[in-house]
């Protein structure tokens, strides 16, 4: 029995293929590259679970910034001006 459907003579056949391709001196650091490639992005996927299970507890946390008023959206008597007044520079005189 073997992995994933692949028998022991399969695997030693796909071994001795890429022996054959790249080299005995090159396999470690083709295994290594492999290694350290999964290893990041098992890492990177634990940290995006763990983003999206645990909120930001700043956004929560913090008090919203206070809204302040524009000078397009009241006038100079504190009363708001009509999207057409204020687009066209029509004053209340």
């Amino acid at each position: 029995m073997g992995l994933g459907g692949f028998g022991m003579g399969e695997m030693v056949f796909i071994f001795l293929i890429v022996l054959l391709l790249f080299g005995a001196k090159r396999l470690p650091e083709i295994g290594s590259s492999l290694g350290k490639g999964i290893r990041e992005f098992k890492s990177s996927v634990r940290e995006i679970e763990h983003e999206l299970k645990v909120p930001d507890r700043q956004i929560h946390n913090s008090t919203p910034p206070p809204e302040l008023a524009s000078e397009d959206e009241e006038s100079e008597e504190g009363e708001p001006r009509s999207l057409g007044d204020s687009a066209a520079g029509v004053s209340d005189d």
